[in-house]
């Protein structure tokens, strides 16, 4: 129980500190990057079966640069047996789904930001950061007298 408290600390602490960065981001970018991670999201759900099989992909952030010209998009993979060749397939169909992302947005924004892939480990860190607690022995401890 207490590694479970610890882990959700630690995920809430990377949870704050993205919440910071995106603070440093300017309102434009944030709408923008909300309105990529919406239609990306829309985007692998309905047509995820026909590109990449039964892999479920979902969009869990985008960082837009300054000048929008660049989308970091961070993706977690459920139903997949290696995460890495599904991100790797996913970079080789950068174009298709850029064109499809600039067919959805064309009315929307000016410019359609260059895609850029990563594999959201978030999931993994919080797994790994509990077996690491789990692992340690903690004494108890000692009874300390209150003070008078």
């Amino acid at each position: 129980m207490e590694s479970f408290a610890v882990v959700s600390i630690l995920v809430l602490a990377r949870s704050l500190k993205q919440v910071i960065f995106a603070s440093m981001e300017s309102k434009r970018q944030q709408k923008f990057s909300r309105l990529i991670q919406k239609e990306l999201g829309e985007l692998f759900q309905r047509d995820s079966k026909s590109l990449f099989g039964s892999v479920w992909i979902t969009v869990t952030q985008v960082r837009v640069s300054p000048d929008l010209g660049v989308a970091n998009v961070y993706l977690s993979f459920l139903m997949t047996e290696s995460k890495e060749n599904t991100l790797a397939d996913i970079r080789e169909k950068t174009k298709v789904i850029r064109q499809a992302l600039g067919n959805k947005i064309r009315h929307q924004a000016r410019i359609i930001p260059q895609l850029i892939f990563f594999l959201d480990d978030t999931a993994e860190y919080a797994a790994k950061i509990d077996q690491l607690i789990s692992g340690l022995d903690i004494p108890p401890a000692p009874d300390v007298p209150a003070p008078e």
